[in-house]
């Protein structure tokens, strides 16, 4: 009896031993394997949160753009109307100057025989203008041009239906946006895992940008036709024919890869982004793989060495999960601030001024903002300088002109929304200096009227009751600013005309 209790001692100390072992690496091969399961399908849905966040703000920012747009075509038109036009060559004249002053770079008029007049050009457009085939129109409208026979650009028209120029009746206006400045605005950072791409409603790659190995620069549905199943292809194709949004996802090359994807505001466009690879999830699945060899090698180990193992590869992970995190985060926003500086004088864009004027604008909606002042700076002299001088001398006055306006308005967030056209948006300190500054500002500028220096004409506007926008506050200094302009001109400066 007490051999066989010793025996059964020890029989039941190496097979509970070996029973805990392989329980504890069961265990762990169980639980790494949920852990992996669980983090993919995490990491999954949080990658298809990201591409919908960035194809909807790309979204919002294309339809902010064009709304600008139109307020500038209407702009036009209103400086249009008081100008006394009486001949083809001075309505050329008025085109310049609305490209100069406006930035509106293929502003046409329509008359009423669908005669289309340019800058520089006439000519017949109902063939190639889709909205010019109604007889009449009556709201504004979004449309595509096809150019040099593949290359397409976005027309934008309103009606213009009490426009009378040279005795005729003219019935629209519109401007003509190169696909290239929408894809400016669209761009993300495409060189390590997420790729974008602009799509008509048949799958046909109108930006000319890579989406991902899979897909490349091909039709979109054709290059995944048979990497997803026939009903998912076919909800696909008809979410691109109706304006609708979506996602897919597939395998390739052994590669899980999704795309999401957003029409664009009226144009028969859809706005694609596609992450092809997880930088994150790659290094989950080798430190997992590494912890699962290291449990079948050392299967030794009690329940304890396998937790402070276990913590040990979190650590490591963590760490790792975080120096990949602050590294995309980096090159994230190193590509946000090339989308939003301006290249010549290295202040912020006009895109920059947009998305910064749809914040303010939520603001003055949700009463948050109490005081803003908005000072509109425009260069004197400027197309004086460049008949006269040349364009470098003009580039030159454009950055000295920037370097004068930080260097009075240091409290000030500047921004070049123009040729010669800056805006300064003052908040907190900036606000409150704001007259001082101002005075300083004007002081200056009628000094270097006398010294051959910079001049700029400014105006300012603060924000009041019953102002729904940045933009009705803009108007205000605006007009201010042209009054200064003239004021200047008296004083010597040169202007536009002189």
């Amino acid at each position: 009896m007490k051999q066989i209790t010793n025996r059964t001692f020890l029989l039941t100390a190496i097979i509970g031993s070996l029973l805990i072992i392989a329980m504890v690496t069961a265990n762990s091969i169980h639980s790494s394997h949920n852990t992996i399961l669980k983090t993919e399908e995490a990491i999954f849905t949080v990658s298809r949160f990201y591409l919908e966040s960035i194809a909807d703000r790309r979204s919002h920012t294309v339809a902010n753009q064009i709304e600008s747009e139109f307020i500038q075509m209407e702009t036009a038109l209103d400086y249009i109307q008081h100008e006394d036009i009486e001949s083809q060559e001075e309505l050329r004249q008025t085109l310049g100057k609305i490209k100069n002053l406006l930035s509106l770079n293929r502003f046409a008029l329509v008359d009423q025989d669908n005669v289309v007049y340019t800058q520089y050009t006439t000519y017949t457009g109902k063939s190639r203008h889709e909205f010019l085939s109604e007889e009449t129109m009556t709201d504004r409208t979004i449309s595509t041009v096809s150019i040099y026979g593949s290359y397409k650009q976005l027309c934008l028209a309103i009606p213009t239906p009490d426009l009378t120029i040279m005795g005729k009746p003219f019935k629209a206006c519109f401007i003509q946006i190169d696909i290239k400045d929408i894809i400016d605005l669209l761009s993300v950072d495409n060189k390590s895992s997420t790729y974008f791409a602009l799509y008509s409603k048949n799958g046909s790659n109108l930006s000319g940008t890579e989406l991902g190995p899979a897909i490349s620069y091909h039709n979109i549905f054709d290059a995944t036709k048979g990497l997803v199943s026939e009903d998912v292809w076919k909800e696909n194709m008809d979410h691109f024919a109706n304006d609708v949004g979506g996602s897919m996802t597939f395998i390739y090359g052994g590669v899980t890869e999704t795309l999401c994807y957003v029409p664009l505001l009226n144009t028969g466009w859809e706005f694609t982004v596609l992450i092809h690879e997880n930088v994150i999830l790659d290094q989950i699945r080798d430190i997992s793989e590494n912890n699962l060899l290291a449990n079948r090698k050392q299967i030794t180990f009690t329940f304890f060495a396998e937790l402070i193992l276990a913590a040990i590869l979190f650590l490591e992970l963590r760490e790792l999960s975080k120096e990949k995190l602050n590294a995309e985060k980096e090159t994230r926003i190193a590509f946000q601030n090339m989308a939003t500086k301006d290249s010549m004088t290295g202040v912020r864009n006009k895109h920059a001024y947009l998305e910064y004027e749809n914040d303010l604008n939520r603001k003055i909606h949700n009463n948050e903002l109490k005081h803003l002042a908005v000072v509109v700076c425009d260069i004197n002299g400027l197309k004086h300088i460049n008949d006269t001088l040349g364009h470098a001398a003009g580039d030159k006055l454009i950055k000295d002109a920037c370097a004068l306006i930080c260097e009075i308005f240091i409290h000030g967030a500047v921004f070049r929304v123009g040729g010669d056209e800056f805006v300064v948006l003052l908040q907190d300190k900036g606000y409150d200096s704001m007259n001082e500054t101002i005075s300083t500002m004007n002081r200056k500028v009628e000094a270097n009227i006398h010294e051959n220096g910079v001049v700029v004409s400014i105006g300012y506007a603060v924000l009041e009751e019953g102002d729904h926008h940045v933009r009705d506050i803009f108007e205000r200094a605006d007009k201010m600013m042209y009054v200064r302009k003239q004021e200047l001109k008296a004083m010597g400066a040169k202007t536009r005309d002189s």
